[in-house]
């Protein structure tokens, strides 16, 4: 029973196996999360705590929670903060709230596993058994070391501050704190805030950590017996692997980091116990004091034992100059010797299979060299150990950079070889195994044949020149080829032992029997005992060398200090691109790194298995991204070179040329340039792709892949990079910058799009296609990120489509009020086309300024916007518009309620005017002193009323342009798609139409998305009109309609008409624009149920007829300027909405319509 602890039906240890499983895979899921914390939690900024700080609390909170949540009452912009938070940050605070429970839920179980054992649930084992058998005991150790661990993770990646923040922001939002399971108390308990800051610098705290890890208690005499274990025993047995004593404390390391973390559940060893800590630091620390505790964590021994004096006293010698000198010293030697060794391997044709198989130990003791070298020198000297503020660290530093010559590029190198010695072993090693048998097989049939023949040649039959018969050589002959045969493979000791003994008699045969006179004799026992030989040195590859070279080989204590050589793998990249090959063995050594917290969750068939391999698999795919990139940046360097040699040094060879100016058209100095530096760049690429597919823990790597992504990623970098500071305008400029700025913006692109263009087929990729996708997402993101101003969900980084961790799109800091480019642009085009300012006139599609009469823009910065920005571009600037016509459609309507419903004297001037003006297919008699008298008590409103149908009016008429630029040039480029969409577009509406007709002819069905996605296409390709969308849902308003008319009559007296332009202003200093205060007025209504729309166009022609009516009555001759002024609304109402001329003429006599322009 206690032989295989493992075993499926061993409950006891299938417990702790999967309580170690989960540990491992606790710590990888804090290590991800620790990567998403959202910024707003960190309350790093002025601006975050001022907006966020009154709904972010920390423990204080859970005080008085009531006090807290009567602030928010209080207030209600708090309360629709606190919501929009809640409705934004929910799902991450409940995914890191679940990965602190896990925390508090491992320590528990593991608690209870312990009570289980002391009670006896388990049959025939208690806490000593289990520590007696092997497996046992490592797990047991692991588990407490696991959450040991995940407590000091926690506290380095997820500050105190920072938890209490996020667990108070799960209690207050979320349903589960009400539940009577919940331990949300023991949670908080546990994961308060220590007052640790990983900050360089940064103090730490009384007692830390032990009194954190003594938060949940845990069974003394566990901790005392793991320790003892750890103590006394080589509880992986890896001292087999490294039989060389000097090398004692690196076979030791893995126990070591674990010793050193659970020690801190026993403090007062620390504190008081002399001679076991004494003991710990002989045996583990007697010339090392970095160590790796997890995952390439880093742990400087000096600095974390400084506050207990047993443990700084014990680690005294260690640190004593003249021991750290000595091992510098002896580490510099070794360091020497070894890479010597190893690069003499490397040499071509050294590493052969006999040569191998001959001298496995020789190699094996190079590799331990090697990589006990590289493992001392890359902890001692790494930064992340060294406190630079700690005088004595700094001090004991200096002296090992000194002492042991240290040079990272020599270490680098050292590293390099090593990896690739490694992998070619490995590689062999692994073919020869699975030849193995095979081989031995041939071997022991060809030595047996030999020796057959030889006793047909000893019996005189078989003619071989001069051999005479020998029966008795005959007859042994035969024996020893049937004693080859009887070989048995499976035996491997008895078949050496025998082996061995053969070789033997054949030797002595030759001697005895004087056959050295027979060459041919001779040849066939030399051969036979050659292939004895080979037996022999098959049957020795064993799989135990390849479990040492892995052993031997880990590299997991370097997984976060190898950043700190990536600026030198590039360098040497940039120089040999064909390094490439090389660094190819360092990564698959790096990936070795995975079997530490992969090992238990795959004997526990645990399904956390795949998503553990992905976190530390994608995390090392995007290192190997990282270093790589290096490739695409030198490429784009060369590219830029090539983009200025095109646009400025290399003139354009006509199609006529004369032969005498032939040689100023040849360049060959700029010629010969560009030539060298596409050659350069196809040196790249040729790099990357010698790298070959490489599976990265579980992660296939293409490096064709690899390349097209490193050059997205640059292309991606450098196009955010020009548009963010291509599209800042300065506001006070005039006249404005927004042209000559989208002309040198233009230039940019299109330099970016002709260089990619003529790269694609040198480093063989789909340039154009490259280019549409990522200038799109470009745009894509920063639309979407703009517009999250106006979402009360935004759309976080990890949620957006747009958004790629390989891929990333870089964010910048705003610079003013706007989030991204796109955002500045639009509100620089509303700014220079304000209808305040400027005046509009449709008929030229120009805006003018309204005092000098000099022209402002016209629809060509349209056209402009779609060279630089392309159609995604102007796409995304008419998503924004829409977003802000809402914001302004839904100011409009708050004021509305504000400025007009709640005003009684406003309500009463109304209720007068339309008790006053009813039937409305009557004549008002008395018109004008009615209506005047209604404007002159609503005169306080109007101005705002103005600002905000203009504001909706500008952004119409913008949108208009915009689809306008978008159908022509879709059009001209892509005449097909516009054909195709404009018939979809009016079978589908036909189809529509005709279900309304009769309800039983089909309809799109609700989970049917062709509508939704018909209108992206039709919208992209400018075949919409603005005018018509329905942009918010409304309520009813009373008095709706005959507001708008008051508003529109009161505007009326501030135009005038020109027979060449329409309606124009009549003084600048009381600027109205007429096309954004009919299309204004337009949008509003169409908002609004139609019923409104017809009371409007009601009102309109009632004061028309009063009008005109009183004025035959008074015999004035030529028709008011208001008339005028509401017959040209109507005019423009019928034309923009393209609705038939009944409509107007329903509400107005048609000869006034007909002959109105006749008589101005």
């Amino acid at each position: 029973m206690m032989l295989d602890f493992l075993a499926e039906n061993n409950l006891c240890g299938q417990a702790i196996l999967r309580i170690v499983s989960c540990g491992n895979a606790i710590i990888a899921e804090l290590l991800r999360l620790s990567e998403f914390i959202p910024a707003v939690f960190r309350l790093k900024d002025r601006a975050d705590q001022q907006k966020y700080g009154d709904i972010i609390f920390d423990f204080s909170y859970f005080k008085g929670p009531e006090l807290w949540e009567s602030k928010l009452e209080a207030k209600p912009e708090l309360q629709d903060l606190d919501e929009e938070f809640r409705e934004n940050n929910t799902e991450i605070v409940t995914r890191f709230y679940l990965a602190f429970q896990s925390v508090h839920k491992y320590i528990v179980d593991l608690n209870r596993y312990l009570d289980d054992l002391n009670e006896g649930v388990y049959i025939q084992q208690t806490l000593e058994t289990v520590l007696l058998n092997e497996d046992g005991k490592q797990l047991l150790c692991e588990a407490l070391y696991l959450y040991g661990v995940m407590l000091l993770v926690i506290d380095q990646k997820i500050e105190g501050e920072i938890r209490e923040r996020m667990l108070v922001s799960y209690y207050r939002y979320s349903a589960a704190r009400s539940s009577a399971d919940s331990n949300m108390d023991d949670i908080c308990k546990l994961l308060r805030s220590t007052g640790y800051s990983s900050q360089p610098g940064a103090k730490r705290p009384p007692s830390y950590p032990d009194s954190y890890f003594q938060r949940v208690p845990i069974n003394e005499t566990f901790i005392s017996m793991v320790i003892g274990r750890l103590r006394s025993d080589d509880i992986y047995n890896q001292v087999s692997a490294y039989p060389l004593p000097e090398h004692r404390s690196t076979a030791l390391a893995n126990q070591a980091a674990m010793l050193y973390v659970i020690l801190y559940f026993e403090p007062s060893i620390l504190h008081t116990h002399q001679a076991k800590m004494r003991e710990i630091v002989d045996k583990y620390f007697p010339d090392n004091w970095v160590i790796s505790i997890y995952m390439g964590i880093t742990v400087n021994l000096a600095d974390a034992w400084e506050p207990y004096k047993a443990a700084k006293t014990a680690l005294n010698n260690t640190l004593d100059l003249s021991n750290v000198r000595e091992q510098a010293s002896r580490y510099a030697t070794v360091s020497e010797r070894a890479h010597a060794q190893a690069q003499q391997f490397l040499k071509e044709g050294c590493l052969r299979e006999d040569l191998v198989l001959d001298n496995i130990p020789r190699l094996l003791n190079c590799l331990r060299d090697c990589n006990v070298t590289i493992r001392w020198l890359m902890l001692h000297t790494a930064d992340s150990a060294c406190d630079p503020n700690n005088k004595r660290l700094r001090q004991i530093k200096d002296q090992i950079l000194t002492d042991s010559r240290y040079n990272p590029k020599i270490l680098f190198q050292l590293l390099l070889d090593t990896a690739q010695f490694e992998f070619i072993l490995k590689e062999m090693f692994k073919q020869m195994l699975s030849e193995k048998q095979a081989k031995w097989e041939h071997y022991k049939k060809e030595g047996s044949e030999r020796m057959t023949e030889l006793a047909d040649v000893f019996s005189g039959v078989k003619p071989l020149t001069r051999v005479e018969k020998n029966e008795n050589l005959q007859a042994w002959f035969r024996e020893i080829s049937k004693q080859i045969l009887s070989l048995n493979y499976d035996d491997s000791t008895a078949a050496g032992r025998k082996t061995v003994q053969l070789i033997q008699a054949l030797e002595e045969v030759q001697e005895f029997h004087q056959l050295e006179s027979n060459l041919q004799v001779c040849q066939f026992l030399a051969d036979t005992r050659k292939f004895l030989h080979q037996m022999i040195r098959t049957i020795n590859i064993k799989e135990e060398v390849l479990i040492t070279m892995q052993i031997v080989g880990d590299l997991s204590f370097a997984w976060q200090l190898i950043d700190s050589f990536t600026s030198i793998m590039q360098e040497s990249i940039r120089v040999n691109p064909s390094m490439v090959t090389k660094l190819r063995a360092t990564f698959l050594k790096l990936a070795s790194a995975l079997d530490l917290p992969l090992l238990r969750i795959n004997q526990a068939n645990s399904p956390d298995l795949l998503s553990v391999s992905q976190y530390y698999s994608g995390e090392l795919v995007s290192y190997v991204r990282k270093v790589l990139q290096i490739i695409p940046e030198s490429m784009f360097t060369s590219l830029l070179k090539i983009i200025k040699l095109q646009t400025h040094d290399i003139i354009e060879v006509p199609t006529r040329l004369d032969k005498d100016k032939l040689r100023d058209y040849a360049q060959l100095g700029p010629r010969y340039e560009v030539a060298k530096l596409t050659h350069a760049i196809s040196i790249f690429t040729e790099g990357i792709l010698m790298m070959k597919t490489t599976l990265v823990g579980i992660i296939k790597v293409d490096p064709k892949q690899l390349l097209e992504d490193g050059i997205r990623k640059e292309l991606v970098k450098r196009v955010a990079f020009a548009l963010h500071r291509g599209l800042i305008f300065n506001p006070r400029a005039k006249p404005s910058e927004l042209m000559p700025k989208l002309k040198e913006l233009g230039a940019t692109m299109d330099g970016f799009h002709r260089s990619f263009e003529y790269i694609q087929d040198y480093v063989n990729i789909y340039g154009l296609k490259i280019w549409q996708e990522e200038v799109s997402r470009i745009i894509n993101y920063n639309v979407e990120q703009e517009c999250n101003n106006f979402l009360r969900t935004k759309i976080q980084d990890w949620q957006s489509m747009y958004q790629s961790t390989h891929i990333p799109i870089p964010k910048f800091t705003p610079v003013d009020e706007s989030v991204t480019f796109i955002g500045r642009l639009c509100r620089e085009i509303l700014r220079i086309t304000d209808p305040k300012m400027t005046c509009h006139i449709d008929q030229l599609n120009t805006w003018y300024d309204m005092k000098t009469h000099q022209e402002v823009t016209s629809s060509r910065l349209f056209s402009e916007i779609q060279n630089t920005l392309g159609t995604f571009g102007l796409n995304g600037l008419d998503r924004l518009l829409c977003f802000m016509i809402v914001k302004e459609l839904q100011n409009f309507l708050s004021m509305f309620q504000k400025i007009i419903l709640r005003d009684r004297t406003v309500q009463d001037t109304l209720k007068t005017l339309m008790n006053a003006i009813s039937p409305l297919k009557s004549i008002v008699a008395n018109s004008n002193k009615i209506y005047f008298s209604a404007i002159a008590k609503t005169q306080k409103i109007w101005t705002a009323y103005l600002e905000a149908i203009m504001k909706v009016g500008q952004m119409q008429i913008l949108r208009q342009q915009i689809a306008n630029e978008l159908n022509y040039s879709c059009r001209f480029d892509s005449k097909h798609l516009a054909a195709a969409l404009e018939n979809l577009n009016k079978a589908l509406l036909a189809d529509i139409e005709a279900h309304y007709q009769d309800p039983s002819l089909p309809y799109p069905k609700e989970d049917n998305t062709l509508l939704y996605e018909i209108t992206a296409y039709l919208e992209a390709a400018g075949i919409h009109n603005p005018l018509n969308k329905i942009y918010i849902t409304t309520k009813r308003l009373p008095y709706f309609p005959v507001v708008n008319f008051l508003f529109l009559i009161a505007q009326l007296p501030k135009l005038q008409y020109s027979k060449n332009l329409g309606m124009v202003c009549r003084k600048p200093a009381d600027p109205v624009d007429w096309p954004p205060l009919v299309l204004g007025l337009l949008t509003l209504l169409k908002q609004f149920h139609s019923r409104y729309t017809e009371q409007f166009l009601a009102l309109i022609g009632q004061f028309i007829r009063s009008t005109v009516e009183q004025c035959t009555s008074q015999k004035i001759p030529e028709m008011p300027a208001d008339v005028v002024g509401a017959l040209l609304f109507l005019e423009d109402y019928v034309r923009y909405t393209k609705l038939p001329r009944r409509v107007a003429e329903a509400h107005v006599p048609n000869f006034i319509f007909d002959e109105f322009r006749t008589v101005l």
